[in-house]
């Protein structure tokens, strides 16, 4: 059997498979499997009643439920779901948007297909490419060019605070932009650190994608103003060069495949087009389910009163644990600042983050390696190798007894090269 070009690139080996099918076995499997690897959000009891109400609601009001289930949206998304967004995001900050300005798609990995290869790729026979001006960033872009290539991406500047912590910062000297670059992307807050841009950070890049006439995509699906998993205060943006990738997975409906694309209407419209030829018609079932929880702004209450609050307590207490388990070993973490995830960097880790996710996975401890989150860039660097990424979405019991693991097989692996944890410390 031979397939075309575009059927090899999707039969080969890729992160994100990896990721969703070490998810789907830990599900099969049950809680002998310690899932810190994935991105599920958790089941906050709150919330979760939350939807089963709205549901409740669907199914007693009319024929809604029939509307839901029976029939196609338009390839736009459902049109009281858009106007409801158009209406939260103009009441809270005034951005002039109107129906023309959103498209949903069947989640947000779905919109980043989309909107990679409507920029990227190749233009009149030069090979167009995404630059991210800061790695580590989101596994799941990888994958997702239909030519070779896609990305280009800068090393970040990295800042060392108290205790573990360290921090990384866009470098502003190595923002150059090329002839071939088609966009700018980053995400905010970042999937795999925890990262957040600040206000400065965002600005720099939208004025940069302004001056050269490129759009800057910003993935906002842990961000404000919902799920609002970000625990510093920073302003969400959107101008008419700026593509504002947002979802509802966070909130807690992973399942429902909603994402929502804001950006000029030209952008809108491609979107659309490529929803109707692609899928028809985008899903009901999210922008249903969610619909008057926006429209009322309840969202934003949820948000911010119970998501927030969870994830930083989770966030904490999970910091903590790993400062516990970890003692005087070359353990770093990087600063929490929102997203669902902490990233651990082991420097001079004698043996790569593969094969320490190998041991793990022995021991029925999933994470993700960290060599996965550095898409597009193209020159060494050994840091790639020392870092790994853990969920603390997760049950409280099952994290804390993951990370006692992962302290296990760390510090073997430093005694097996006989490192001095202490002087690793000071890193």
């Amino acid at each position: 059997m031979k397939f075309s070009d575009f059927g090899t690139k999707f039969v080969e080996h890729c992160g994100i498979r990896q990721l969703m099918d070490d998810l789907g076995n830990a599900m099969r499997h049950g809680q002998d499997i310690m899932m810190l690897g994935g991105g599920n959000p958790a089941y906050i009891p709150a919330v979760q009643q939350r939807f089963r109400q709205a549901m409740g609601h669907i199914l007693e009001r009319g024929d809604r439920f029939e509307h839901m289930i029976g029939d196609y949206d338009a390839p736009q998304g459902n049109a009281d779901f858009v106007r409801a967004l158009v209406n939260l995001f103009n009441r809270h900050y005034d951005w002039g948007l109107g129906p023309e300005n959103i498209a949903i798609t069947n989640g947000s990995q779905h919109a980043f297909f989309l909107l990679f290869n409507l920029f990227g790729g190749l233009r009149q026979g030069q090979n167009r490419r995404i630059l991210l001006p800061m790695t580590p960033e989101y596994i799941g872009y990888s994958d997702l060019g239909l030519s070779e290539q896609l990305f280009t991406a800068r090393k970040p500047n990295i800042v060392h605070g108290e205790d573990r912590f360290f921090k990384y910062h866009i470098d502003p000297s190595q923002l150059n932009v090329d002839q071939d670059t088609a966009a700018i992307c980053v995400s905010r807050p970042t999937n795999p650190t925890g990262n957040v841009l600040t206000n400065a950070e965002v600005r720099i890049l939208s004025d940069l994608a302004k001056k050269h006439g490129l759009p800057l995509i910003i993935d906002n699906a842990y961000g404000m103003p919902f799920p609002s998993i970000i625990f510093d205060d920073v302003s969400p943006v959107w101008e008419p060069h700026i593509v504002l990738s947002m979802s509802l997975s966070k909130l807690g409906l992973p399942g429902v495949r909603t994402g929502i694309v804001i950006a000029n209407k030209t952008i809108i419209n491609a979107i659309t087009n490529l929803n109707a030829v692609l899928a028809l018609s985008i899903g009901s079932i999210g922008p249903t389910l969610a619909c008057d929880l926006i429209e009322s702004g309840e969202i934003l209450t949820l948000s911010q009163q119970v998501i927030r609050p969870f994830y930083q307590q989770r966030a904490e207490q999970a910091v903590r644990w790993v400062d516990e388990a970890m003692g005087d070993c070359p353990c770093l973490i990087h600063q929490p600042e929102g997203a669902i995830f902490l990233w651990l960097w082991f420097p001079d880790l004698p043996i790569s983050c593969q094969a320490l996710y190998e041991r793990l996975k022995q021991r029925n401890v999933l994470v993700i390696p960290g060599h996965h989150f550095f898409p597009g860039l193209e020159e060494q660097w050994q840091h790639r190798h020392e870092c790994i990424r853990i969920t603390y979405s997760q049950d409280p019991e099952m994290v804390k007894q993951g990370i006692r693991i992962i302290s296990e097989e760390v510090k073997r692996a430093y005694d097996e090269a006989s490192v001095d944890w202490p002087s690793r410390r000071s890193l």
